[in-house]
């Protein structure tokens, strides 16, 4: 049994709609289907999400009426493109009603993904099953797993097939809760997990999981195989294929992902399982991946090592001020945090001056301009050598090295390179790794 969902590209029109039915329609094993909002159909258009954002901006001012009717004829064209017999157009004055009535920024998020679902149900003459009060989260915000996955399962109990609003779920109140952008992707790994699948099938718009991003180096690797860690690493580090975050739902029940192409279906795609060295000789690496927008906070203090609580003390600050940081290197003498720009947007004053407070440094000092890459591989622990090739692909470059970083897991090798070197470096470390 599999569980499938769709992204945004392949919901995008009718067109696209009649492929995702092909492809449901050709393997009866496909039970569930999980659907997120229409995407853009060309570079200059607008995705539904990003539409229905607008529609809730303007419920104060004097535009919505004609926001939504920008929504309502993406729909309307949608469900004429597959000739469906059903009133579209009562449904999205009802929908338009709802917001109004509601005026919450989810809820108004969340109709792309059931219009979507509501219109594939339709089309594949099968139940729409909506997952708001099946998905939950707490009063704060947080999603209850557990009890998700049990309503999901009384809910599916018995049905054949149905098609399943992604990126959505439900407080205790009855209030509408989405995910992040890019969250219907849990949703559907919930599912899956939910029904026992044998498979989730992710739908998207590339063959697989490439090794690099394509934007930076000409016709990267597609990656066959890849562990369920090794797709956190790349994933979180901006692999935009699959939400870091749809992971953990499939892997605690040990079902494998498979990355697909809607538009080339008969691409194998990526599988992602447990553990990968069973499926014979990999590469050294298994992918490269990246992100801009990094500040490092340098801190110095003589006989720093030997102050106990010297990082707790740091570390509050951070807690205190509500600012996560990604990596905190460290040495006898000197302490650095490294922080994405966007967590210190109007903190960052007030951040230093607790710092100093809290750990009367000698020194502060705060370098912006970072960027962070990311080597990944299950294979770097067996083969000795891989940070010396790294190294050694950006002294090639003469491209200065700001930050080192290696997981206690030894599946991924971080550095940090100053933004203007970031394309230069990835291009460095894959073509030296490529040539094995």
């Amino acid at each position: 049994m599999r569980v499938c969902k769709f992204g945004g590209t392949s919901m995008a029109d009718g067109g696209s709609i009649k492929k995702v039915m092909e492809i449901v329609r050709r393997d009866e094993s496909r039970k569930y289907i999980v659907v997120s909002a229409p995407g853009k159909r060309s570079k200059a258009d607008t995705k539904i999400t990003d539409a229905l954002y607008g529609c809730f901006n303007a419920l104060d001012g004097g535009d919505f009426k004609d926001k939504f009717a920008k929504v309502t004829r993406r729909f309307c064209d949608i469900s004429g493109e597959l000739g469906l017999d059903i009133d579209i157009s009562a449904i999205l004055d009802g929908v338009r009603e709802d917001i109004i009535k509601a005026r919450s920024r989810d809820f108004t998020a969340s109709r792309g993904e059931y219009l979507s679902a509501v219109i594939l149900a339709a089309a594949l003459d099968v139940k729409f099953v909506d997952t708001a009060g099946l998905i939950l989260f707490s009063k704060d915000g947080e999603l209850m797993l557990e009890e998700s996955l049990s309503r999901l399962r009384a809910a599916l109990d018995g049905v054949e097939r149905a098609v399943l609003p992604g990126f959505y779920g439900s407080m205790p109140s009855g209030e509408i809760k989405t995910f992040s952008r890019g969250g219907s992707d849990i949703s559907g790994a919930i599912v899956a997990s939910a029904v026992g699948a044998d498979v989730y099938e992710n739908w998207t718009d590339v063959d697989g999981f490439l090794s690099a991003d394509p934007r930076i180096v000409p016709s990267p690797k597609l990656i066959e195989c890849l562990s369920y860690d090794e797709l956190r690493e790349l994933a979180y580090m901006g692999a935009e294929v699959l939400h870091p975050e749809a992971i953990f739902p499939v892997r605690r029940a040990g079902i494998p992902i498979n990355i697909k192409n809607t538009f080339h279906p008969s691409a194998a795609g990526t599988v992602i399982v447990s553990n990968v060295r069973h499926m014979g000789e990999k590469s050294v690496i298994t992918g490269i991946a990246g992100r801009k927008g990094f500040s490092i906070i340098n801190i110095q203090k003589e006989m720093m090592n030997s102050e106990i609580g010297f990082a707790r003390r740091v570390l509050s600050v951070l807690e205190e001020e509500g600012v996560s940081f990604e990596h905190m290197p460290s040495g006898i003498d000197a302490l650095s945090v490294v922080v994405r720009d966007e967590y210190l947007e109007g903190k960052l004053p007030s951040l230093i001056a607790a710092l100093w407070r809290a750990t009367e440094a000698d020194s502060i000092d705060v370098q912006s301009g970072l960027s962070l890459i990311a080597t990944v591989g299950h294979n770097m622990t067996s083969r000795q050598g891989t940070a010396a090739k790294i190294f050694e692909a950006l002294a090639e470059k003469h491209i200065n090295i700001r930050m080192i970083d290696q997981g206690s897991s030894e599946l991924n090798i971080i550095i940090g390179v100053d933004t203007f070197d970031y394309e230069k470096a990835i291009n460095a470390i894959y073509t030296k790794f490529s040539v094995d």
